[in-house]
């Protein structure tokens, strides 16, 4: 089993920046392709960036290209979203998601199996 704890967050303002962690246990994340994704109030879970397990190849949703950067820590078990020039549209419950199956955290047709809780931020214009 793999355990996902997200953190950051809170109210910011439109071309704010902000970073979230992801905390992962249960597993050594090397051997686990990386994602976050976000759900806007009513709206569908949607794919917002992903990592592959060495953190080489990086993949973005193109809502997302340009202002947010995915890393990975594997030493420390962390996975980050770098998200800069904020929007209001960016506004969502942002989790935290990992899989063995690179297509799973990429936007893929399968979503990933392991899921964090969730942390949700807004941006005000």
């Amino acid at each position: 089993q793999v355990q996902l704890v997200e953190s950051g967050g809170g109210l910011l303002q439109a071309g704010d920046s902000l970073r979230l962690s992801c905390a992962a246990s249960g597993r050594a994340i090397r051997l686990l392709n990386l994602g976050w994704f976000r759900q806007a109030p009513g709206k569908e879970r949607e794919f917002v960036a992903g990592t592959s397990k060495s953190g080489v190849f990086t993949y973005y949703a193109n809502s997302v290209k340009g202002r947010f950067t995915i890393s990975r820590d594997n030493a420390k078990n962390m996975v980050y979203l770098q998200m800069n020039s904020l929007k209001p549209e960016d506004t969502a419950i942002y989790y935290c998601a990992a899989d063995d199956d690179v297509r799973a955290v990429t936007g893929g047709t399968s979503l990933p199996d392991y899921w964090g809780q969730g942390t949700q931020f807004t941006v005000s214009s």
